[in-house]
């Protein structure tokens, strides 16, 4: 069951960040990790092998590393495009209205996003910025286990909209088949993906970095994925870039007496059940609202499947918290800056006004969570783990570079070259002065 607990206890357990290291790696991993590799290596030192690997025999290594961690490589990595096409006829049609809606509708939301080159002649030239595309861009969509055809549209869909050339989609094949489920292909095909690869894990990530004889390089990588994944990501940057490193998913609702307990319950559960190290936490001033939301979550719980997982994401990484006051439940939520924040209060508008750092925030009882998943507008690829205070969700100035453009006239140049020679020679850079000398 889900715990109640006061603030100064939350404080310093389920709302206290902690970074990563390989101390908190279950001994089970480790058991697992030394029957692949034969020897005891950190989850980073097994990524780093898979990486180098795949840097030096590319598709040999793809495929060993495939049919060692998957158990079954497909015969050819990339899909072809009559089986994305085919994939679009196997799927119901009350599934592909619900994808090509949502595709709509986060392609509408991203068209409304800013994305303007600028000049300006009011410093002595022409000054200003360049939006430019990323000519190729990966995207890495979990589906092992569970297909995720919304995270195809959510990834895919702010690229096309930036313009994005080439977008190449990595999915790891269903474990034991070597086949995508048809309902990601068919996302795929909907919002206008280029290439799909029947591939996952590190070695996934690495043929996306450094390239194979079947896979081009790309030139930054997108999405989410278990821990090798994001480990490889980590690895990779500098070769590439990426667009963050992201961790369990995370959700705060914030709510007052107004609050209905078995939403409130409905909401917590829908992002509880995603895994095992999910958070779900309500803030609330009103105990008798969190007392009521503690029973209606084992009432849910008694009909639900993923018991495993709800047992221990609600025991161990989620909770009821009962704050001195609606200020401290937004002050709480400030400070852990959530992936998803949810405001089921009376006035939520008032409240949104105060919040400072979260990935998306949703007001109001008929705005839940999940609509963000799926339909809402923005992305559902949002900051975890507290990069919220630094961090946006997934956008369209994600795919586009800013290109600084100088063109100044003779009379500035000439004006700036004094001051600039003065600058170099305090910096000791004396051929950078005389670049400028020449000028004057």
């Amino acid at each position: 069951m889900i715990p109640i607990l006061d603030s100064q206890i939350a404080r310093t357990t389920i709302l206290k960040r902690r970074p990563w290291d390989d101390a908190e790696v279950p001994a089970s991993l480790l058991d697992r990790i030394e029957a692949t590799f034969g020897q005891r290596l950190t989850p980073q030192q097994a990524v780093q092998h898979i990486l180098a690997d795949i840097r030096r025999r590319g598709d040999e290594a793809l495929r060993f590393w495939t049919e060692k961690l998957d158990g079954k490589a497909p015969e050819h990595f990339r899909v072809s495009q009559e089986t994305l096409d085919a994939a679009r006829r196997m799927i119901s049609a009350e599934e592909q209205a619900a994808l090509e809606q949502a595709a709509q509708r986060v392609e509408a939301f991203y068209k409304k996003q800013p994305l303007i080159s600028w000049l300006t002649q009011e410093m002595g030239g022409v000054l200003g910025q360049l939006i430019r595309p990323i000519e190729r861009v990966g995207l890495y969509v979990p589906g092992g286990t569970a297909p995720l055809p919304s995270s195809v549209i959510m990834s895919a869909a702010p690229a096309r909209v930036a313009g994005v050339r080439e977008i190449a989609l990595a999915v790891p094949p269903q474990r034991g088949t070597g086949q995508i489920a048809p309902i990601i292909l068919a996302a795929a095909a909907i919002v206008g993906v280029d290439e799909v690869y029947a591939m996952g894990g590190a070695q996934a990530i690495g043929a996306l970095a450094y390239g194979t004889a079947s896979i081009r390089p790309v030139d930054k990588i997108f999405g989410p994925g278990n821990l090798f994944v994001t480990l490889a990501k980590r690895e990779v940057f500098g070769v590439v870039g990426i667009d963050g490193l992201a961790g369990p998913t995370e959700t705060v609702v914030i709510a007052d007496d107004t609050a209905r307990p078995e939403w409130v319950a409905a909401d917590l559960l829908a992002q509880a059940e995603h895994d095992v190290l999910a958070s779900a936490i309500l803030l609330t001033p009103s105990r008798p609202l969190a007392e009521a939301v503690q029973a209606a979550i084992g009432r849910q719980l008694e009909t639900l499947p993923r018991q495993e997982i709800f047992e221990q994401s609600l025991q161990h990484r989620s909770g009821l918290v009962v704050t001195r006051d609606l200020e401290e439940a937004i002050e709480l939520s400030n400070v852990y800056a959530p992936e998803h924040l949810c405001l089921a209060v009376h006035d939520p508008w008032e409240v949104s006004r105060k919040i400072t750092a979260a990935g998306g925030v949703f007001l109001g009882e008929y705005s839940f969570e999940v609509l963000g998943d799926y339909l809402a507008g923005p992305s559902h690829v949002m900051p975890t783990g507290g990069t919220a205070r630094f961090a946006s969700p997934l956008n369209v100035w994600d795919f586009v570079k800013i290109i600084s453009l100088v063109a100044l006239d003779e009379t500035t140049g000439r004006a700036l070259s004094g001051p600039a020679a003065v600058l170099a020679r305090s910096e000791g850079l004396e051929a950078h002065a005389r670049a400028a000398d020449r000028r004057v």
